[in-house]
């Protein structure tokens, strides 16, 4: 800021240090100033330059230094020394306030909705709509647009679903051609495992793990993945079950291409002699109450529950479901100490992935329920199918299949009202006190629902667990993480290549 006097001492001028704005120009008539007069404007213009530099100092914030004049100053700063708010800001006040007016208020009659923002532009440009018209426009375009949203959700569940219970056709040719090769092909039909083998089936010095499946290509995955991840690939025994209509093409399967040097033993549940409805009271329950889902009333599904029983010269084992994939040495699995209990399991509970990993009790049962309400904790950690290890002899010391059974019957009872349909929520009962926590990297789960799995825990751990419905062979799954299970697929064997296998 800078005061000139004229030579003559006829007139003041005040202008702004970088000399863009002449702020104020005082002209002094010659013949009638005083010394007097003068000391007084000046002592003035001392009061009036705080005020005047205070003015600038706002002008250059604000952005607006190319004005060149007094008066540009005047009409940026008046409305704020008149204490008028910003256009804008009212503006949008008023926006919101037709907004909140026209939430409750019908649709006028005759009144047309856009389908797209290009149809809006138009419609306003040819149409005198009010305000008042435009946000009942605007509501009406958003409730359609949330409307069409929900029910492509919905579709998109409905067609997830019949895809992951469906059988996939080059699945099914590869059935089809095996139990065609098992009927034609004897060395398709050669003793599994060859005779000299057979003792090792009840060796404990194994490792043995259990498989029921009836998918031969993800048995095929899981077996692969499994020998040529271990680091002792001759001490495996794998124990493949499967249904009678599958037997034949899983035999074929696995005899036409064997997984030296382990041990494969495929067995169909028509040949387990203790399998009768006597011993097996859950299947006539269950169909007997007409479930609708061939999951649920599969006895592939509940066989878990009676593997004392079915293996009943082993020891300890690990149990697995055919949705994984191996990618590390799991011998170590069998010198974990289980502390007394009969499964050694990943809880879900807690982990990085807050959607996968928060699992509890509330989760799976229904605690409006009295009994449930009872009888159960909601904040209870649950844990996961899918790899565990079982101490079949401890196992033999409980009552857990009689808490199975009778658990799963008040539910039938109770027409499914306790939890919906699913062997883990009576598992997670009857294996209550009995269940020993195992470190979360020997077990990653979600791979089948869970889009944003991280690659780096996927690399790291040691089972990888295709959980859900976008199971990595079907056209739904998730084409980042299908690579990780399909680099175990022989996409080269004669019958995979014939049934065009979906290849990743």
């Amino acid at each position: 800021m800078q005061l000139h006097f004229s030579p003559s001492m006829r007139s003041v001028t005040i202008s702004s240090s970088n000399g863009f704005i002449d702020l104020m120009k005082i002209k002094v008539a010659a013949r009638h100033i005083s010394y007097r007069t003068l000391f007084h404007t000046i002592l003035i213009l001392a009061f009036l330059l705080p005020f005047v530099f205070i003015l600038t100092a706002l002008v250059t914030l604000e952005g607006v230094n190319k004005c060149s004049s007094f008066d540009c100053l005047g009409r940026r700063l008046g409305p704020k020394l008149l204490g008028r708010g910003d256009d804008s800001e009212r503006l949008v006040k008023d926006v919101y306030n037709i907004l909140n007016q026209v939430n409750t208020e019908e649709v006028p009659v005759g009144l047309k909705i856009p389908d797209n923002f290009t149809q809006l532009v138009s419609y306003m440009k040819s149409n005198k709509y009010t305000a008042n018209d435009f946000a009942i426009i605007l509501k009406q375009m958003m409730e359609r647009s949330e409307r069409e949203i929900r029910e492509s959700k919905f579709q998109e569940l409905m067609n997830k679903h019949f895809a992951a219970s469906s059988v996939p056709k080059g699945i099914h040719c590869l059935s089809l051609r095996l139990t065609d090769e098992y009927s034609s092909n004897a060395h398709a039909r050669r003793q599994l495992p060859s005779p000299e083998f057979l003792p090792v089936l009840s060796d404990n010095s194994y490792y043995h793990f259990i498989l029921p499946t009836d998918n031969i290509l993800a048995a095929a995955v899981v077996v692969t993945s499994a020998v040529q991840s271990s680091l002792t690939p001759e001490k495996i025994v794998f124990h493949v079950i499967t249904d009678k209509k599958t037997y034949a093409g899983m035999h074929s399967w696995f005899a036409l291409n064997t997984i030296s040097p382990a041990i494969v033993e495929v067995k169909g549940v028509h040949q387990f002699d203790w399998l009768t409805r006597d011993n097996v009271p859950v299947l006539e329950a269950v169909e007997n109450h007409n479930a609708r889902s061939p999951k649920y009333i599969s006895l592939l599904n509940h066989l878990r529950i009676y593997l004392p029983e079915l293996f009943p010269n082993l020891d300890k084992v690990v149990f697995l479901d055919d949705d994984i994939v191996i990618q590390r040495d799991l011998s170590p699995l069998w010198e974990i100490d289980l502390g007394g209990n009969v499964n050694g399991a990943v809880e879900t509970c807690k982990g990085e992935d807050s959607w996968v990993m928060s699992k509890r009790f509330r989760n799976y049962f229904n605690f409006s329920h009295p009994l449930v309400a009872k009888s159960l904790d909601p904040e209870e950690c649950a844990w996961a199918y899918g790899m565990n290890i079982f101490d079949l002899r401890a196992w033999r010391k409980t009552n857990i299949r009689e808490t199975y059974h009778a658990w799963l019957k008040e539910n039938l009872r109770s027409n499914l009202t306790l939890w919906k349909l699913g062997t883990l929520p009576p598992a997670l009962i009857a294996f209550r006190g009995h269940i020993q926590p195992i470190d979360p990297s020997w077990h990653m789960l979600g791979l089948g629902y869970q889009k944003n799995t991280s690659i780096e825990s996927v690399k790291k751990a040691a089972v990888i667990h295709y959980n859900g419905q976008s199971k990595p062979w079907l056209q739904i799954g998730y084409e980042h993480l299908r690579p990780f299970w399909s680099k175990y697929v022989n996409y080269s064997n004669e019958f995979v290549k014939n049934c065009h296998i979906l290849e990743s």
